[in-house]
C-alpha cells in the first residue's frame, strides 16, 4: 500500500492526498510503464537506457501552464544533446496527448500517459488521489539510472525553473 500525505499541496483551497513518496537526488530512479501517443507500453527508463532523461510530471496538456511548460521543453529538446530525451507525463489519455502534440506543433519531447495505472505517478510521489492527476515535478536522471535534480512545484500552477533543470541534465551527461 503507498503512502497517502496531506499538506503537500492544495486545489480549490482544499488540501490534496498526494499518493507516493517524493523522489530524493542521489537515489536509483525506479522505471514505471506508460503508454505512448498510439497507446503502445513505454518503460520510462528501460526504453531510454544509456540517455539523460529529464521527466516532467504535469497534470493536463489542456492546461494553460501545462502546455506552456511542454512546449518550452520542446523548444529547448531541439538544441540539447540527443543524448538527452525529455518525457512528459501526465494522465490524459494517448489520443488526447496526440492531438494536442499535433496542434502545438510538439514533436521534439515525448509525451507518454500515465492514465491506464498510474504506475509513474505513484512511484514518483505525484499522484493526487482527488482528482487522478500528477502534481507537476520535474526530475532529472542521469545514465546510470540516479536522480541528480528533483523539483516538486508547491502549486499546480507554478511552472518548474527551466534554467536549473536543463543545467541539471547537461551536467549528468558527465
Amino acid at each position: 500500500m503507498a503512502t497517502e500525505r496531506v499538506g503537500l499541496l492544495q486545489i480549490g483551497g482544499k488540501d490534496a492526498t498526494i499518493i507516493g513518496d517524493d523522489i530524493k537526488v542521489g537515489q536509483t530512479a525506479p522505471d514505471f510503464t506508460v503508454q505512448a501517443t498510439d497507446w503502445s507500453f513505454k518503460r520510462g527508463l528501460a526504453d531510454t537506457e544509456g540517455k539523460v532523461r529529464i521527466l516532467a510530471a504535469v497534470p493536463s496538456l489542456e492546461t494553460d501552464v501545462c502546455d506552456r511548460e511542454t512546449r518550452r521543453f520542446n523548444q529547448e529538446a531541439a538544441s540539447l544533446s540527443k543524448d538527452i530525451v525529455i518525457e512528459v507525463i501526465s494522465a490524459d489519455l494517448p489520443y488526447t496527448q496526440k492531438r494536442w502534440c499535433g496542434a502545438a506543433g510538439v514533436d521534439q519531447v515525448m509525451t507518454l500517459s500515465d492514465h491506464m495505472t498510474a504506475e509513474f505517478a505513484e512511484k514518483y510521489g505525484v499522484l493526487v488521489k482527488e482528482r487522478r492527476i500528477c502534481r507537476r515535478a520535474v526530475f532529472v536522471v542521469d545514465k546510470n539510472n540516479k536522480v541528480t535534480y528533483v523539483a516538486y512545484m508547491p502549486a499546480l500552477g507554478d511552472e518548474p525553473n527551466y534554467t536549473e533543470v536543463l543545467d541539471a541534465a547537461k551536467k549528468a551527461l558527465g
